[in-house]
């Protein structure tokens, strides 16, 4: 049997404000199974760094797998309080995630096509914070303010990987701890 909620003052101001509630409750979902199913490719992507070239694309790849989860881990929240609900199924949860999966490439020892499977992967989360944050911007708050956070990580992800397949320079620093998540550690729910 379903349960029926009153509507919360939150969903309605969100409302008020000119955003498509269900449409954007749709991005969130999209955007936290593409969190998850993220953190666990990256998991496989990292074992399969090895030597010394591996070596630190392992410790870059571990920070930005632990950051995926702490993002996961912040929108599901924000999907509750607007009235939705997280996906009940994997398999749903990962056919439905709004980027494609971070599957091992055809040669797993081949650290250069490793990384560019992690800036793919990358690419697309800016692409959909970027578009969860215009869509938010002066109208919902509290969901602009956790996308804007988890966008500013996934800019500095994307940069990293940049900067050792291509040289680039990054601006990289290590991160305090692994997964430290410095603008969306404020939301963590988590210890």
């Amino acid at each position: 049997m379903e349960k029926k909620y009153s509507k919360n003052v939150g969903r309605e101001m969100v409302e008020k404000a000119g955003v498509n509630v269900d449409l954007l409750i749709n991005k969130l979902k999209k955007a936290a199974a593409a969190e998850f199913t993220t953190y666990y490719y990256y998991t496989l992507l990292r074992m399969h760094c090895t030597g010394l070239e591996g070596e630190t694309v392992k410790e870059i790849a571990e920070d930005a797998r632990l950051e995926d989860r702490l993002h996961f881990e912040t929108i599901a929240p924000r999907i509750y309080e607007l009235g939705g609900e997280l996906y009940r199924d994997l398999k749903e949860l990962h056919d439905n995630a709004a980027c494609s999966a971070a599957y091992l490439p055809k040669d797993p020892t081949d650290t250069k096509a490793v990384l560019k499977v992690l800036l793919e992967a990358e690419r697309c989360a800016v692409r959909v914070y970027t578009e969860i944050c215009n869509m938010t911007a002066g109208k919902d708050h509290r969901t602009y303010d956790l996308s804007l956070a988890i966008l500013h990580e996934e800019v500095e992800h994307e940069a990293w990987f940049q900067e050792i397949l291509e040289g680039r320079p990054s601006g990289h620093f290590r991160r305090r701890a692994p997964g430290e998540g410095p603008y969306t550690q404020k939301f963590r729910h988590i210890e």
